[in-house]
Protein backbone atom coordinates (compact mmCIF):
# COMPACT_ATOMS: atom_id res chain seq x y z
CA UNK A 1 0.00 0.00 0.00
CA UNK A 2 2.54 1.90 0.40
CA UNK A 3 4.24 1.68 -2.56
CA UNK A 4 1.36 2.50 -4.11
CA UNK A 5 0.79 5.84 -2.43
CA UNK A 6 4.27 6.97 -2.96
CA UNK A 7 4.30 5.68 -6.83
CA UNK A 8 0.91 8.00 -6.98
CA UNK A 9 2.58 10.75 -5.21
CA UNK A 10 5.28 10.95 -7.50
CA UNK A 11 3.07 10.44 -10.51
CA UNK A 12 1.36 14.02 -8.76
CA UNK A 13 4.22 15.90 -7.93
CA UNK A 14 6.03 15.53 -11.15
CA UNK A 15 4.86 15.13 -14.91
CA UNK A 16 7.31 12.34 -15.84
CA UNK A 17 4.35 11.04 -18.04
CA UNK A 18 3.63 13.88 -20.22
CA UNK A 19 1.91 11.60 -22.33
CA UNK A 20 -0.24 11.77 -19.91
CA UNK A 21 -1.50 16.11 -19.60
CA UNK A 22 -4.14 16.28 -22.12
CA UNK A 23 -5.04 19.61 -21.45
CA UNK A 24 -3.18 22.96 -21.33
CA UNK A 25 -4.22 26.34 -21.01
CA UNK A 26 -2.37 28.94 -23.50
CA UNK A 27 -3.18 32.39 -23.45
CA UNK A 28 -3.89 33.62 -27.16
CA UNK A 29 -3.99 37.61 -26.08
CA UNK A 30 -2.97 39.67 -23.08
CA UNK A 31 -4.28 42.78 -24.94
CA UNK A 32 -7.54 44.12 -24.02
CA UNK A 33 -9.27 47.05 -25.97
CA UNK A 34 -11.81 47.65 -22.72
CA UNK A 35 -10.96 49.15 -19.58
CA UNK A 36 -12.55 47.23 -16.84
CA UNK A 37 -12.40 49.23 -13.02
CA UNK A 38 -11.70 46.28 -11.55
CA UNK A 39 -9.20 44.48 -13.90
CA UNK A 40 -5.68 44.29 -13.38
CA UNK A 41 -4.70 44.33 -17.47
CA UNK A 42 -3.91 47.82 -17.83
CA UNK A 43 -1.83 48.13 -14.75
CA UNK A 44 -0.20 44.85 -13.34
CA UNK A 45 -0.65 42.67 -16.49
CA UNK A 46 0.47 45.03 -18.79
CA UNK A 47 3.94 46.34 -16.97
CA UNK A 48 4.61 42.72 -15.42
CA UNK A 49 5.71 39.18 -16.27
CA UNK A 50 2.78 38.97 -18.05
CA UNK A 51 3.55 42.45 -20.49
CA UNK A 52 0.50 42.72 -23.57
CA UNK A 53 1.12 40.65 -26.57
CA UNK A 54 -0.21 37.61 -28.36
CA UNK A 55 0.73 34.64 -29.29
CA UNK A 56 2.32 33.35 -32.54
CA UNK A 57 1.07 30.84 -34.70
CA UNK A 58 4.36 29.78 -35.38
CA UNK A 59 4.53 28.87 -32.04
CA UNK A 60 1.30 27.52 -30.95
CA UNK A 61 2.23 24.89 -34.12
CA UNK A 62 5.60 24.13 -32.93
CA UNK A 63 4.49 23.77 -29.64
CA UNK A 64 1.49 21.55 -30.93
CA UNK A 65 3.90 19.57 -33.02
CA UNK A 66 6.64 18.36 -30.29
CA UNK A 67 3.72 17.61 -27.51
CA UNK A 68 1.24 15.67 -29.50
CA UNK A 69 -0.15 14.20 -26.62
CA UNK A 70 -2.59 17.70 -26.21
CA UNK A 71 -6.35 17.45 -27.29
CA UNK A 72 -7.87 20.50 -25.24
CA UNK A 73 -6.61 23.84 -25.14
CA UNK A 74 -8.08 26.94 -23.24
CA UNK A 75 -7.22 29.75 -25.08
CA UNK A 76 -8.62 32.72 -23.04
CA UNK A 77 -6.86 34.12 -19.63
CA UNK A 78 -6.15 37.45 -19.00
CA UNK A 79 -6.83 39.85 -22.81
CA UNK A 80 -9.21 39.08 -25.48
CA UNK A 81 -8.33 36.47 -27.52
CA UNK A 82 -9.97 37.88 -30.67
CA UNK A 83 -7.37 41.06 -30.82
CA UNK A 84 -4.85 38.12 -31.87
CA UNK A 85 -4.34 38.71 -35.65
CA UNK A 86 -3.37 35.05 -35.90
CA UNK A 87 -6.72 33.51 -34.68
CA UNK A 88 -7.95 32.07 -37.64
CA UNK A 89 -4.38 30.24 -38.57
CA UNK A 90 -4.50 28.87 -35.03
CA UNK A 91 -8.31 27.87 -34.75
CA UNK A 92 -7.56 25.94 -38.44
CA UNK A 93 -4.66 24.30 -37.35
CA UNK A 94 -6.22 22.72 -33.87
CA UNK A 95 -9.22 21.66 -35.72
CA UNK A 96 -6.46 19.98 -38.36
CA UNK A 97 -4.50 18.13 -35.33
CA UNK A 98 -8.13 17.24 -33.72
CA UNK A 99 -7.30 19.27 -31.00
CA UNK A 100 -10.31 20.90 -29.33
CA UNK A 101 -10.26 24.93 -28.36
CA UNK A 102 -12.22 26.72 -25.09
CA UNK A 103 -12.72 30.07 -24.08
CA UNK A 104 -14.23 28.93 -20.28
CA UNK A 105 -12.10 31.68 -19.10
CA UNK A 106 -13.98 34.64 -21.35
CA UNK A 107 -13.94 37.20 -23.86
CA UNK A 108 -15.76 40.29 -24.37
CA UNK A 109 -16.31 39.47 -27.78
CA UNK A 110 -16.90 43.20 -28.87
CA UNK A 111 -14.02 42.69 -31.73
CA UNK A 112 -14.78 39.86 -34.08
CA UNK A 113 -14.07 40.04 -38.24
CA UNK A 114 -16.60 37.94 -39.85
CA UNK A 115 -13.77 35.70 -41.11
CA UNK A 116 -13.17 34.74 -37.47
CA UNK A 117 -16.98 34.67 -36.80
CA UNK A 118 -17.20 32.08 -39.36
CA UNK A 119 -14.32 30.36 -38.73
CA UNK A 120 -15.06 29.26 -35.30
CA UNK A 121 -18.34 27.65 -36.89
CA UNK A 122 -16.38 26.62 -39.57
CA UNK A 123 -13.55 24.55 -37.33
CA UNK A 124 -15.41 23.35 -34.46
CA UNK A 125 -14.72 25.61 -31.57
CA UNK A 126 -15.99 23.87 -28.44
CA UNK A 127 -16.88 26.79 -25.92
CA UNK A 128 -17.40 30.06 -25.76
CA UNK A 129 -18.29 32.02 -22.38
CA UNK A 130 -19.00 35.82 -23.00
CA UNK A 131 -18.91 38.84 -20.46
CA UNK A 132 -22.05 40.94 -20.98
CA UNK A 133 -22.93 42.43 -17.67
CA UNK A 134 -26.37 43.64 -18.31
CA UNK A 135 -28.83 43.82 -20.59
CA UNK A 136 -28.60 47.21 -22.42
CA UNK A 137 -25.59 48.76 -23.62
CA UNK A 138 -26.16 51.91 -20.40
CA UNK A 139 -26.02 49.47 -17.79
CA UNK A 140 -23.21 47.36 -19.83
CA UNK A 141 -20.95 50.20 -20.03
CA UNK A 142 -20.72 51.43 -16.78
CA UNK A 143 -18.32 48.25 -15.78
CA UNK A 144 -17.63 47.39 -19.28
CA UNK A 145 -16.02 50.65 -20.80
CA UNK A 146 -15.08 50.97 -24.10
CA UNK A 147 -17.49 48.35 -25.22
CA UNK A 148 -20.75 47.97 -26.76
CA UNK A 149 -23.57 46.21 -25.89
CA UNK A 150 -25.22 45.84 -29.00
CA UNK A 151 -22.04 45.27 -31.48
CA UNK A 152 -22.06 41.90 -29.34
CA UNK A 153 -25.44 41.03 -29.36
CA UNK A 154 -24.61 40.87 -33.53
CA UNK A 155 -21.83 39.36 -33.42
CA UNK A 156 -23.53 36.33 -31.03
CA UNK A 157 -26.31 36.78 -33.89
CA UNK A 158 -23.39 36.27 -36.74
CA UNK A 159 -22.47 33.30 -34.99
CA UNK A 160 -25.92 31.96 -34.67
CA UNK A 161 -26.19 32.71 -38.47
CA UNK A 162 -23.24 30.72 -39.38
CA UNK A 163 -23.97 27.60 -36.70
CA UNK A 164 -27.18 27.33 -39.02
CA UNK A 165 -25.34 27.24 -42.26
CA UNK A 166 -22.71 24.73 -41.43
CA UNK A 167 -26.00 22.94 -39.28
CA UNK A 168 -24.10 22.43 -36.19
CA UNK A 169 -24.22 23.51 -32.13
CA UNK A 170 -20.71 24.53 -31.97
CA UNK A 171 -19.37 26.62 -30.33
CA UNK A 172 -21.36 26.61 -27.36
CA UNK A 173 -22.41 29.68 -26.37
CA UNK A 174 -22.57 31.12 -22.39
CA UNK A 175 -23.80 34.44 -20.97
CA UNK A 176 -22.04 35.32 -18.19
CA UNK A 177 -23.48 38.69 -16.53
CA UNK A 178 -21.45 39.71 -13.54
CA UNK A 179 -23.97 40.96 -10.64
CA UNK A 180 -22.95 44.15 -9.61
CA UNK A 181 -25.91 47.13 -7.93
CA UNK A 182 -26.14 48.86 -10.97
CA UNK A 183 -27.68 45.83 -13.09
CA UNK A 184 -28.64 43.33 -10.70
CA UNK A 185 -32.29 44.13 -11.86
CA UNK A 186 -32.01 43.34 -15.15
CA UNK A 187 -30.47 39.70 -14.50
CA UNK A 188 -34.09 38.32 -15.62
CA UNK A 189 -34.09 40.27 -18.73
CA UNK A 190 -30.83 39.53 -19.87
CA UNK A 191 -31.45 35.48 -18.96
CA UNK A 192 -34.61 35.55 -21.63
CA UNK A 193 -32.26 37.84 -23.94
CA UNK A 194 -29.50 34.50 -23.31
CA UNK A 195 -32.32 31.95 -24.28
CA UNK A 196 -33.64 33.72 -27.29
CA UNK A 197 -30.00 33.72 -28.67
CA UNK A 198 -29.69 30.63 -28.12
CA UNK A 199 -27.31 30.89 -25.55
CA UNK A 200 -26.86 29.30 -21.69
CA UNK A 201 -26.78 32.05 -18.98
CA UNK A 202 -24.68 32.45 -15.44
CA UNK A 203 -24.46 35.29 -12.81
CA UNK A 204 -21.25 35.56 -11.05
CA UNK A 205 -20.68 37.61 -7.72
CA UNK A 206 -18.45 41.01 -8.13
CA UNK A 207 -15.16 40.24 -6.71
CA UNK A 208 -15.11 43.57 -5.17
CA UNK A 209 -18.60 43.90 -3.71
CA UNK A 210 -17.85 47.70 -2.40
CA UNK A 211 -17.58 48.47 -6.47
CA UNK A 212 -21.42 49.06 -7.05
CA UNK A 213 -22.30 47.31 -4.03
CA UNK A 214 -25.43 44.71 -4.72
CA UNK A 215 -28.95 46.76 -3.16
CA UNK A 216 -30.88 43.55 -2.86
CA UNK A 217 -30.06 41.83 0.58
CA UNK A 218 -29.39 38.10 -1.06
CA UNK A 219 -28.56 37.76 -4.46
CA UNK A 220 -28.64 34.26 -5.54
CA UNK A 221 -25.95 33.28 -8.16
CA UNK A 222 -24.30 30.71 -9.53
CA UNK A 223 -21.06 31.31 -7.99
CA UNK A 224 -19.87 31.85 -4.49
CA UNK A 225 -17.73 34.73 -4.23
CA UNK A 226 -14.85 32.05 -3.12
CA UNK A 227 -14.51 30.02 -5.84
CA UNK A 228 -12.41 27.26 -6.37
CA UNK A 229 -9.08 28.27 -6.23
CA UNK A 230 -7.12 27.27 -9.67
CA UNK A 231 -4.25 25.73 -7.87
CA UNK A 232 -5.07 22.40 -9.32
CA UNK A 233 -4.34 23.49 -12.76
CA UNK A 234 -0.33 23.40 -12.05
CA UNK A 235 -0.98 19.35 -12.50
CA UNK A 236 -4.04 18.83 -14.73
CA UNK A 237 -4.30 22.02 -16.88
CA UNK A 238 -0.89 24.13 -16.65
CA UNK A 239 -1.18 27.95 -17.93
CA UNK A 240 1.45 29.02 -20.48
CA UNK A 241 2.02 32.74 -21.14
CA UNK A 242 1.33 34.04 -24.65
CA UNK A 243 4.84 34.38 -25.22
CA UNK A 244 5.59 30.43 -23.86
CA UNK A 245 6.18 31.55 -19.81
CA UNK A 246 4.97 28.96 -17.95
CA UNK A 247 2.41 30.69 -15.21
CA UNK A 248 1.08 27.42 -13.94
CA UNK A 249 -2.09 28.65 -13.31
CA UNK A 250 -4.68 31.43 -14.83
CA UNK A 251 -4.28 33.70 -11.69
CA UNK A 252 -0.74 34.16 -11.53
CA UNK A 253 1.11 37.19 -12.97
CA UNK A 254 3.83 37.73 -10.24
CA UNK A 255 5.91 35.16 -12.04
CA UNK A 256 7.03 32.08 -14.28
CA UNK A 257 8.41 28.95 -14.04
CA UNK A 258 10.53 29.03 -16.98
CA UNK A 259 9.58 29.51 -20.99
CA UNK A 260 8.34 26.67 -23.24
CA UNK A 261 8.69 27.42 -26.21
CA UNK A 262 12.29 28.32 -25.53
CA UNK A 263 13.28 25.05 -22.82
CA UNK A 264 10.66 22.95 -23.38
CA UNK A 265 7.39 21.63 -21.87
CA UNK A 266 8.51 18.70 -19.57
CA UNK A 267 11.61 20.73 -18.72
CA UNK A 268 9.62 23.35 -17.39
CA UNK A 269 7.03 21.12 -15.54
CA UNK A 270 9.61 19.03 -13.96
CA UNK A 271 12.05 22.23 -12.67
CA UNK A 272 13.08 22.79 -9.38
CA UNK A 273 10.61 25.64 -8.65
CA UNK A 274 7.69 23.92 -10.52
CA UNK A 275 7.75 20.80 -8.25
CA UNK A 276 8.08 23.29 -5.04
CA UNK A 277 5.14 25.22 -5.88
CA UNK A 278 3.26 21.87 -6.61
CA UNK A 279 4.57 20.68 -3.03
CA UNK A 280 3.68 24.06 -1.69
CA UNK A 281 0.27 24.10 -2.13
CA UNK A 282 -0.06 20.92 -1.00
CA UNK A 283 1.14 21.80 2.52
CA UNK A 284 4.44 19.62 2.68
CA UNK A 285 6.79 22.38 1.89
CA UNK A 286 6.92 26.44 4.00
CA UNK A 287 6.22 29.04 1.71
CA UNK A 288 9.01 30.18 -0.37
CA UNK A 289 8.69 34.05 -1.35
CA UNK A 290 10.18 33.19 -5.03
CA UNK A 291 7.40 30.64 -5.86
CA UNK A 292 4.43 33.12 -7.71
CA UNK A 293 2.28 31.87 -5.24
CA UNK A 294 3.59 32.70 -2.46
CA UNK A 295 1.47 36.24 -3.86
CA UNK A 296 -1.52 34.35 -4.52
CA UNK A 297 -4.85 35.00 -2.17
CA UNK A 298 -6.47 31.58 -2.88
CA UNK A 299 -2.84 30.63 -1.66
CA UNK A 300 -2.77 33.08 1.26
CA UNK A 301 -6.68 32.55 2.57
CA UNK A 302 -7.34 29.01 1.00
CA UNK A 303 -5.05 26.63 0.31
CA UNK A 304 -2.45 27.23 3.13
CA UNK A 305 -4.87 26.12 5.36
CA UNK A 306 -6.65 23.86 3.30
CA UNK A 307 -3.55 22.07 0.92
CA UNK A 308 -4.69 20.53 -2.45
CA UNK A 309 -4.48 16.58 -1.57
CA UNK A 310 -3.59 14.16 -3.65
CA UNK A 311 -6.80 12.17 -4.47
CA UNK A 312 -8.66 15.23 -5.37
CA UNK A 313 -6.37 15.12 -8.52
CA UNK A 314 -6.30 11.56 -9.63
Amino acid sequence: MKLILRSLYNRVIRNKLLSQLKNVRIDASSVCQLDCPLCPSKKEIKSGIVGWGYLKFSDFKQFIDINSQISEIELSNWGEIFLNPELKEIIKYAYSRKINLFADNGVNFNSVSEEVLECLVKYGFKRIIISLDGANNNSYIKYRKRGNFDKVIKNIEKINFYKKKYKTELPQLTWKMILFGHNEDEANIAEKMAHNLEMNFTTSPNWVPSWSPLKGEKIKTDEPFDCSPPCSQLWLSPQINWDGKLLGCCANYWGDFGNVFKEGFEKCLNNEKYIYAKRMVMGKEKTRSDIPCSNCHHYQFQIIHSPIKIQDLL
